[in-house]
């Protein structure tokens, strides 16, 4: 049987637990992590958040570790850049969690999505929007 690699993803937005686009919809199924938080601003941007790195506040998330294929579809969901129409970079960081600094990838907004969009100042999306059921 071939190992398959994973890739940890942190996810700060609809993609969390309970989220719009809950991460666990895809198959094989994610596994979670760990909680984390990492450093940058979080912005509104309607139906999801954008998170832009920097020194800011502590925008709160949850890593999984996901399959290729899994990856590639977050990839599609993120709309990743250059492609025209595209709002996210995929970028490799380390994130906080309780256990320690964990390396994993994230999806960072394009600084040109979020002029004067408002700033979620608390770095939680699931406050900001809770889920409805």
């Amino acid at each position: 049987m071939q190992q398959t690699e994973m890739t940890r993803v942190f996810v700060y937005g609809t993609l969390r637990r309970g989220g719009r686009n809950d991460i666990h919809r895809y198959q094989p199924l994610p596994r979670l992590v760990t909680t984390a938080r990492v450093r940058g601003r979080l912005y509104h941007l309607g139906r999801y958040p954008g998170l832009l790195l920097d020194d800011g506040e502590w925008v709160l998330g949850e890593v999984y570790e996901v399959t290729p294929s899994v990856l590639v579809q977050l990839d599609h969901l993120e709309g990743l850049l250059p492609q025209p129409t595209g709002e996210y970079h995929r970028r490799c960081v380390t994130v906080d969690t309780p256990e320690g600094p964990l390396p994993c990838v994230l999806y960072e907004i394009d600084p040109s999505r979020i002029q004067g969009r408002a700033l979620i100042e608390h770095g939680d999306w699931l406050q900001a929007c809770p889920p409805t059921r």
